[in-house]
Formats: structure tokens, C-alpha cells, sequence
């Protein structure tokens, strides 16, 4: 049995929905399937929209309301063609469209009430946003099974609010794992139908909405993967797989055929956006492996992520594949006073939590001379105000020099299992920039050995992606690419 998971690039438009179809078809005609599916493209940017809108009793909202409604009848008279009427008024039609634009329109008035009360009170709570969020989720769906049911499939649309439980909390809640895989199992009767599933929302046990975040769908997908028991996870979307390195910088980035799950979690934190660390952890800890397939070439064999997928029998190089994030800045804390002075380090990164700053990437000299700290640049000026508060006395009585904080860099980073206990790797990565020139400002490695960071100006991203491809892959017989990076925020 395997989870098929579809985002909203793979669901765009009528053309987009009717492939996919075909693409499920196929797979329940070989074996036990369950879809999950996100919101069409788009669809849940503009319902957060007409949301706040609404707050501030903007009557706008009422233009992007009437937009998600209109996506999906054009998607409908699309899907449908040849049995709808030759009317444009299918509003009292009983053929299976018609029926089906009755349970849209319903939800549309459903989704519409819940925006007029917002604009009413002029307040959106979580728990409302949450509920509005969750409404291109549940019309994807109920269009998707409606069409593979006029194709002659016995499909289902299944709400994941009745299938995963999670706490009360509203953006990203909390799943609570045993008791969602076990409605899971009690509610999802792959056997004897084809389930759609929502992704991205799920429900408290009192029964109210909730949803889990950044990339929800992925995470839905992985959590019926593990408490179903599944072979495989299939997260289809618009790549063929996890890439070598971004194809937009490095044109000769390939498909990696087979990697790990620590490397795929090392990719993804490191920019990698095919999937989320956190997305894969239901299916990593039972063993479920997951693998990408893109929609737009359902023959590529895509990329397997599994515990077996060790890079010493992929039969390709030492390390798996380069990532990196930019738009970062550099905060370097500098002194002769930091010297054997225990706690300096402590103070730091406790002033640095309390301004709630994500860092990146910490490099500190063997000296005790310097740290330095990468952070996002939307985090560089909080993380300066907080470091200046803490370190006041010290900056002042000059133990501490001037804090540097410099902008418009770039994260590189070198990932692959085959590194670990593999000399020279990091001898050449430096000799190719050296001999590029470029200029290296940090750099560090974890005890795994699995990666290599250093940070680069970001006018230098594409040359240093390009050099240490060029070092390490210098074969020219892999697939090529087809697609373009995931970078959609998906429900």
C-alpha cells in the first residue's frame, strides 16, 4: 500500500487535476492507494487573504471569496465538459457536476458566513483563521474524489479533522500521534475504496480545526504513511526528485537517485525545499520510506529517501549534494577579553533566545578569541540590540571590541554520508575555491562529518555552487532535470 500526496502546483488548473487523476488511476489499478492532496495553487494564499481583509472590514475580501469559488466551477466546467448542459446555469443540474458545484456552493456559503462574522467583530482569531484556512483543502478534495467517481473509480473524500487528532492549538498544533494513527486505521478503508484525504488540517478531540503548518499536507501524508503501515510515501510535485544543487544556479545539477534520511534532513534545513525535516519525522521513526515523483514527468523514478539508501551503493560520488541559504547576515563577537573567561559563550546564545532569534550557524575559534553567529537578516538588528544589552559592561570596558554585523551572505553546504571517515574532503572543496578565489568568511562542520558550511558573500553564490559541483560531480550521464525548484509555500 502506499500514500500519494499532491500539492497545489500539481493541482493548479482543470488540466493539471485531470493528470494527476490518471496518475492515481494507474496506481489503484496496480495495488492499495490513499491520496492526500493539498488546496488547488494558490487557493490558500487567498483565503488568509479575504481574512484579514475581512478583520479590517475591508469589502475587497468579498472579491477574493467570490475568486476561490470561481477557480474551482472553471476547473469543474473544464473536468466535466461533456455532461454538463448547454446552459451556463448548472445550478440545478443533477448530473454528477451539478451535484458536485452543490457541495462547492455549499462550503462556499459556509466559508462566506465565517468571513461576514469576521467582519462583523472585526477580529480573526487563530481558531478562525485556521477553520478558513482549511476550506481549499476540503473543496480540492471533494472536487478530486467527485471526478475519479465520474471516471468510474470508488473514491472517497475523507476530512482529516475525523482522522488526525491534535491539541488545542492553532498555526502548526501539535499532533497527538497514537490516537490519529488509530482512527487512522479505524476510519481509512483503503480495501475497499479510494480515500481523499485532506492534508494540512486536522481537528482537536473536542472536533475543533486546527491545522499543522508549514507544509501540512506533507506532514499529513507521513503521518497516515506511518499508522497505516504503508510501503512507501509518494510526495508528488513539480521535480523530479531532490537535485545535486539548485538547477537555477548549476546547470548541471542532476536527480539523486537514492539518499538517506539524515542527508534528505540535512538538504532540506539547509534549503533543499522538496521537502520539510520536520514533515518526514512520522515516517522516519516507523521506517516508511519517502519517495519525490514530479507530477509534470510521472516516469522519472524520482528520488527514494529511506535508511537504507547509504551513498556507498549509489555507485555516484563522495558527497550527495550541495544546498545553501541566503539573505543571511554574520555577527562576529570579538575580544581579547573573551579569552579563558568561562560563560561568554552561554551569555551570548541566552541573549540571542530571548530575542527569539534563529541562528543558523555558529562558528567559534580554538582561541576563544572570536564567535560568530548566522542569522537570518530579518534577525540581525534584534540579535544586535539583544547582544549590546547583554554584553554592555564587557563592550565598555573593551574586553569586548565593536560587534560586526555583516550583511548580503550566503550559506553553502557540502552534505553526504560517504563524508564521514572520507580524508581530504574538506582539502578540496578549499583548494577549488581557493583557486576560484573566492573568499571564505566562516566555516563549520559537525562531529557527523556529514557536512561542510562556510559562508560566502552572496554576490558570489552562483560561481561557488558551480566550482564545488564542478570538484566533486564530473560525470555527465545523469538525467537531466525537468521541472523547476519547489519553492511554494503548500498547505
Amino acid at each position: 500500500m502506499k500514500v500519494m500526496k499532491f500539492g497545489g502546483s500539481s493541482l493548479a488548473d482543470a488540466g493539471r487535476i485531470a493528470a494527476v487523476a490518471e496518475i492515481v488511476r494507474a496506481e489503484a489499478a496496480a495495488g492499495s492507494v490513499v491520496v492526500v492532496l493539498s488546496a488547488m495553487k494558490g487557493i490558500t494564499d487567498t483565503l488568509l487573504a479575504a481574512a484579514d481583509l475581512a478583520e479590517n472590514a475591508d469589502p475587497e475580501f468579498r472579491l477574493l471569496y467570490e475568486r476561490v469559488m470561481d477557480t474551482h466551477e472553471k476547473a469543474i466546467k473544464t473536468l466535466f465538459a461533456a455532461e454538463l448542459p448547454v446552459s451556463e446555469d448548472v445550478s440545478e443540474d443533477y448530473s454528477q457536476a451539478g451535484q458536485l458545484i452543490g457541495k462547492l456552493t455549499a462550503l462556499h456559503h459556509e466559508l462566506g458566513d465565517i468571513l461576514h462574522g469576521i467582519e462583523l467583530v472585526r477580529e480573526c482569531s487563530p481558531r478562525s483563521r485556521d477553520l478558513i484556512a482549511g476550506f481549499g483543502e476540503r473543496m480540492s478534495c471533494t472536487l478530486m474524489s467527485a471526478y475519479l467517481c465520474f471516471l468510474g473509480e470508488d473514491a472517497v473524500m475523507v476530512d482529516a479533522r475525523r482522522v488526525i487528532v491534535t491539541e488545542a492549538e492553532h498555526g502548526s498544533a501539535t499532533v497527538l500521534l497514537e490516537k490519529s494513527f488509530e482512527r487512522a486505521r479505524a476510519l481509512i478503508h483503503h480495501e475497499q475504496e479510494l480515500p481523499i484525504v485532506t492534508g494540512f488540517i486536522a481537528a482537536t478531540e473536542d472536533g475543533v480545526t486546527t491545522t499543522l503548518g508549514r507544509n501540512g499536507s506533507d506532514y499529513t501524508a507521513s503521518l497516515l504513511g506511518a499508522g497505516l503501515h504503508a510501503d512507501v510515501i509518494e510526495i508528488w510535485t513539480d521535480v523530479d526528485g531532490v537535485l545535486s544543487a539548485d538547477p537555477r544556479h548549476v546547470k548541471d545539477a542532476f536527480v539523486i537517485p537514492t539518499i538517506t534520511v539524515e542527508e534528505a534532513m540535512e538538504l532540506a534545513y539547509f534549503g533543499a525545499e522538496v521537502l520539510h525535516p520536520y514533515t518526514m519525522l512520522p515516517a522516519v521513526e516507523r521506517r516508511v520510506p519517502i519517495r519525490i515523483k514530479n507530477t509534470l514527468n510521472p516516469h522519472a523514478p524520482g528520488t527514494l529517501i529511506s535508511h537504507d539508501g547509504r551513498g556507498e551503493d549509489r555507485g555516484i560520488d563522495t558527497i550527495t549534494g550541495i544546498a545553501s541559504i541566503g539573505d543571511v547576515a554574520l555577527i562576529n563577537v570579538e575580544g581579547g577579553g573573551m579569552v579563558g573567561v568561562p560563560g561568554i559563550a552561554s551569555r551570548v546564545f541566552s541573549a540571542l533566545a530571548s530575542a527569539s532569534v534563529n541562528i543558523i550557524m555558529i562558528s567559534q575559534a580554538s582561541s576563544e578569541h572570536s564567535i560568530c553567529v548566522v542569522c537570518r537578516r530579518h534577525d540581525a538588528q534584534p540579535a544586535m540590540k539583544a547582544l549590546e544589552r547583554e554584553l554592555a559592561h564587557e563592550l565598555e570596558s573593551r574586553r569586548i571590541g565593536q560587534l560586526e554585523l555583516i550583511h548580503n551572505l550566503e550559506i553553502v553546504a557540502v552534505i553526504g554520508a560517504c563524508m564521514r571517515g572520507t580524508p581530504g574532503i574538506a582539502g578540496k572543496i578549499f583548494s577549488a575555491l581557493g583557486e576560484a578565489q573566492v573568499n571564505i568568511l566562516a566555516i563549520a562542520q559537525g562531529s557527523s562529518e556529514m557536512n561542510i558550511s562556510f559562508v560566502v558573500e552572496m554576490a558570489a553564490r552562483k560561481q561557488v555552487l558551480n566550482v564545488v559541483h564542478s570538484a566533486f560531480f564530473t560525470h555527465s550521464t545523469q538525467e537531466p532535470v525537468q521541472g523547476a525548484p519547489a519553492t511554494e509555500v503548500k498547505g
